[in-house]
């Protein structure tokens, strides 16, 4: 009886919790983005303004141009892509935010498929 009470109540709590989403903070700047593959941590360094993003990786420095759909959300799409696949552009999205980073999921344009990862801010 105790458990059918405490359910509702720990519902409500809940679906009262608001997710802090500061998208503002993180439009420009500097950041910096680690992630995995096949076990070996890769970084990502990129720099964004309010309608470009340069990107550097394994060396290797490549520019994209931005259009924030809302202050959460933005396209990417690469201006020298180098085959199809770079030419398609990618859906972010800030999905919670903390004092220096972010949480984002991300997916090419009209596919279902998306990847989350978290971004850290390094400098303004």
């Amino acid at each position: 009886m105790k458990k059918i009470i405490l359910l509702p109540i720990l519902l409500l709590l809940v679906s009262c919790y608001n997710v802090e989403r500061n998208c503002k903070d993180f439009k420009t700047g500097k950041f910096k983005f680690e992630y995995k593959v096949n076990g070996v941590k890769k970084t990502t360094f990129f720099e964004r303004n309010d309608s470009i993003e340069i990107e550097t990786f394994d060396g290797k420095t490549d520019t994209a141009s931005i259009r924030w759909v809302n202050d959460c959300e933005y396209i990417l799409r690469k201006l020298h892509p180098k085959n199809k696949a770079e030419e398609k552009a990618i859906d972010m999205k800030i999905l919670t935010t903390s004092k220096n980073s972010y949480t984002f999921e991300f997916g090419m344009v009209g596919l279902d498929a998306k990847q989350k990862g978290t971004v850290t801010k390094i400098s303004n």
